[in-house]
Parts: C-alpha cells; sequence; structure tokens
C-alpha cells in the first residue's frame, strides 16, 4: 500500500490505436514523469535478445506472463512508481494499463490515488492510425488480431469497462487535448 503524501497517478487504458500514447505524451510535454506498461515488455525483449514486431510482442507477452507470473509488468510498474514517488514526484502518468489482475493491483497499490482514463476511438478510426503510423504501423487484419488478443487474451475489457472516465477520441486533436484537460483539471492533476 502506497504511503505518500498528495500523491496522484493518471493511468490510461485503451485498445491499441486509441490514442493513449497522445495522451501521455500532452501530459510528459508538460513535464509528467510517466511509467510505460509496455515499456517493460520491450526492456524483457531485448534482454532476451528478441526482436520487436507485432507478432514477436503478442507471443512474449503471453509467454513472459506464464514464465514470470500474471503480474510481473504491473510488478515492475508498482515499483517505478514507489521510486517515482520517493523521489518527490506528486503527479504521475501511467501509460497502458492492459490486465484485468493489473488494473487491482494498481488501484489496491495505490488506493484513492489511481484514477483510471478509458482512452476510446470508433475501430475505423483506430484502423486507420494503426495502418499509417510510423512506428510499428499495422494492417488492419493485424489491428483485428490485436483487440481479439487483448480482449480474449489480457483480459483488458476490464479495466476499460471500469474506469473512472472515458473519453472519446473521435474529432480533431485540439478537442482531445480538451477532454484530457479537463479531467485532469477535475482532479487537480
Amino acid at each position: 500500500m502506497s504511503q505518500h503524501e498528495n500523491l496522484k497517478i493518471l493511468a490510461f487504458v485503451g485498445l491499441t490505436g486509441s490514442g493513449k500514447t497522445t495522451a501521455v505524451e500532452h501530459f510528459t510535454k508538460k513535464g509528467y514523469p510517466k511509467v510505460y506498461f509496455g515499456g517493460i515488455i520491450y526492456d524483457a525483449m531485448a534482454e532476451a535478445g528478441i526482436e520487436k514486431g507485432e507478432e514477436n510482442e503478442t507471443k512474449f507477452r503471453v509467454e513472459i506472463r506464464e514464465k514470470e507470473g500474471a503480474d510481473f509488468i504491473v510488478k515492475r510498474i508498482i515499483k517505478q512508481i514507489h521510486d517515482l514517488a520517493d523521489a518527490g514526484q506528486h503527479r504521475i502518468i501511467a501509460d497502458g494499463i492492459y490486465t484485468w489482475d493489473e488494473y487491482k493491483a494498481i488501484k489496491h497499490e495505490f488506493p484513492g490515488e489511481t484514477t483510471v482514463v478509458a482512452i476510446t476511438s470508433p475501430k475505423h478510426l483506430r484502423y486507420h492510425w494503426l495502418e499509417s503510423r510510423e512506428d510499428r504501423p499495422q494492417t488492419p487484419q493485424t489491428s483485428a488480431a490485436r483487440d481479439t488478443h487483448e480482449i480474449e487474451t489480457l483480459q483488458k475489457g476490464g479495466p476499460i469497462a471500469a474506469a473512472d472516465f472515458f473519453i472519446m477520441n473521435n474529432g480533431s486533436l485540439d478537442n482531445f487535448y480538451e477532454q484530457l484537460d479537463t479531467v485532469a483539471e477535475s482532479l487537480q492533476f
């Protein structure tokens, strides 16, 4: 359990391509530190000598959780949050809760300090954005397969459904930022 005064964690969840990275970057540009769930996977892949790529990542996410335990990633994220808080950071951004177990662990470890924001976008927009992004572009077929994997295998629907706030990312970037800022202001973040 957290023992940090005035700690607030803004945690983002959403299916691939919904705008989580854009939301996180909006806050990190304002100087807030972040912890990155996906980064734990990338670091572990690099340590294992496995090349980045959708197929490798999908397979590795399942294998590492089977090998290290379902709470492998969240344990490392919790440690990173404690380290940041111990260093005097009181506002922390959490990028990308994946599983229901991760959601429960974060809420348990930081009760009353964690606010989960679900970023949602229509499927056709997400798939278009994923296909046209510079870093790791995906075909619509790959995106559909990833949606299925995230919902069925990683149980990502639970954290999305249980979020404290919902932001629909389907308009302009300015509108998206405005919604993000409204949530942050309401939390005195």
